[in-house]
C-alpha cells in the first residue's frame, strides 16, 4: 500500500467519523420535539430518527454533495497539499463541533465543515480570490439568514392553521391527534436531516478520493468534482444514523425545552415546517444548517402563544454560536493546516 493511499484511507475513515459526530450532534434537531412532547421515549426517538436518516439517500439526489465539494477550487492548489488541506478541514470542523457539543450549543456542522475546508484551502493558496467559488458561498450565506427566517414563518403559519381548523375540538383530542401526526413529522424532519447532512460528508469523502488519485476519479471543467460513487453515498448515510443512534442529549435539553415549551400539537408544526424547508433547499443543492431550520421553527411556534413565550437569552446566545462557527472553523483548519504542512515536511 502506498502512503498515498494510506492517506485516503485515514482521511475517509476522519471524514466519517466526522458524518458520525454529525448524527450525534444534530440529534437533537431530529428528536428534541418529539422526546420534549412525550411522544417518544428517548430511545425509540432516536432509532426512529436514524432509520429515515438512513434511507434519505434513496429520496434525495447528491446536489448538495456537489455544492460542498465544488466549494473550494482544489485544482488551483499544489497536489501534494491537497490532501492536507482536506485532513486540516476535518480537523477544524470536528474541533468545533466537540467544542459546540460540550457548551450544549446547537450550532451548524455543516458551516463548520464548510468553514474548515475554506480556511484550510485558503491557507493553502495564500489568498481568497479566485479560490472560493462565489455561487456555492453567497447561496449557503444566504440562507445562514434565510433557513431560520423560513422555518419561524412556517411554523408560525401552520401552528395559527392548526389552531383555527381545530378550535371547537377539546385539548385532549387534539393532543391525541397531534401525539401520532408527530410521528410523522418527525420522521419528515430526519428525512430531510439525513439528506441534506450526509450529503456534505459525501462532497468531501469525493474530494478526498479525488485528490488522491482513486478509482481513476478526476476533477472535471474548473475544478468541480466528479460523480458521486454509490460506495461513498451509502457510508455517509450509514455513518450519520450511527451518529443519531448515540444521541445528543445536552443539546436534545436546550432545543427541547430550553427556547419555549412544546406540547404535541407545537412539536408537529415545528417539525413540519423545518421538513418543508429542509426538503426544498436539499432539492435545490443548497447546503444548510438543520440546526438554523428546527430553531427558527421552535420560535415560530413559540411565539403564536407570546413573544415572551421564547426564551430569548437563550435563542440569541445560540445565534451568536450561529454567526462565530464560520470563522472559528475556519480558523482551526488555517492553523491544523499549518500545523500538518510543518508535520509532513520536517518528518
Amino acid at each position: 500500500m502506498t502512503a498515498t493511499l494510506a492517506f485516503v484511507i485515514i482521511l475517509v475513515f476522519l471524514a466519517l467519523v466526522f458524518d458520525y459526530i454529525n448524527g450525534f450532534h444534530d440529534a437533537a434537531n431530529s428528536i428534541a420535539t418529539v422526546v420534549s412532547t412525550r411522544v417518544l421515549s428517548p430511545g425509540i426517538a432516536v432509532l426512529w430518527a436514524a432509520f429515515f436518516n438512513f434511507i434519505a439517500f434513496a429520496v434525495f439526489g447528491t446536489r448538495v454533495a456537489k455544492a460542498i465539494g465544488d466549494g473550494v477550487r482544489m485544482d488551483l492548489i499544489s497536489p501534494e497539499q491537497r490532501l492536507w488541506v482536506l485532513l486540516a478541514a476535518l480537523l477544524g470542523a470536528i474541533i468545533w463541533n466537540l467544542i459546540t457539543w460540550y457548551l450544549g450549543l446547537p450550532t451548524s456542522s455543516s458551516h463548520a465543515l464548510l468553514g474548515g475546508y475554506a480556511g484550510a484551502g485558503v491557507a493553502a493558496y495564500g489568498g481568497v480570490t479566485g479560490l472560493l467559488k462565489t455561487d456555492v458561498w453567497l447561496r449557503t450565506l444566504k440562507f445562514i439568514v434565510l433557513s431560520p427566517l423560513i422555518g419561524m414563518v412556517l411554523g408560525f403559519t401552520l401552528m395559527v392553521l392548526v389552531y383555527w381548523i381545530f378550535r371547537s375540538f377539546s385539548a385532549a383530542r387534539v393532543d391525541k391527534i397531534f401525539r401520532r401526526g408527530q410521528l410523522l413529522s418527525a420522521a419528515a424532519f430526519s428525512l430531510g436531516h439525513g439528506g441534506n447532512d450526509a450529503q456534505k460528508t459525501m462532497g468531501i469523502i469525493t474530494a478526498v478520493l479525488t485528490a488522491g488519485g482513486v478509482w481513476g476519479l478526476s476533477y472535471g471543467p474548473n475544478g468541480s468534482l466528479p460523480h458521486i460513487p454509490l460506495s461513498v453515498v451509502l457510508s455517509a448515510h450509514a455513518a450519520i444514523a450511527f451518529g443519531t443512534l448515540s444521541g445528543g442529549w445536552r443539546i436534545v435539553r436546550t432545543m427541547g425545552t430550553r427556547i419555549t415549551k412544546l406540547k404535541p400539537v407545537g412539536g408537529f408544526c415545528a417539525e413540519t415546517a423545518a421538513a418543508l424547508t429542509l426538503a426544498y433547499v436539499t432539492l435545490t443543492g443548497t447546503p444548510v444548517s438543520t440546526t438554523h431550520t428546527i430553531t427558527g421553527s421552535i420560535v415560530g411556534v413559540g411565539a403564536t402563544r407570546r413573544l415572551s413565550a421564547v426564551k430569548w437569552g437563550v435563542a440569541g446566545r445560540i445565534v451568536w454560536a450561529w454567526i462565530l462557527t464560520i470563522p472559528a472553523a475556519a480558523t482551526i483548519a488555517a492553523m491544523s493546516f499549518w500545523l500538518v504542512r510543518f508535520l509532513f515536511q520536517t518528518f
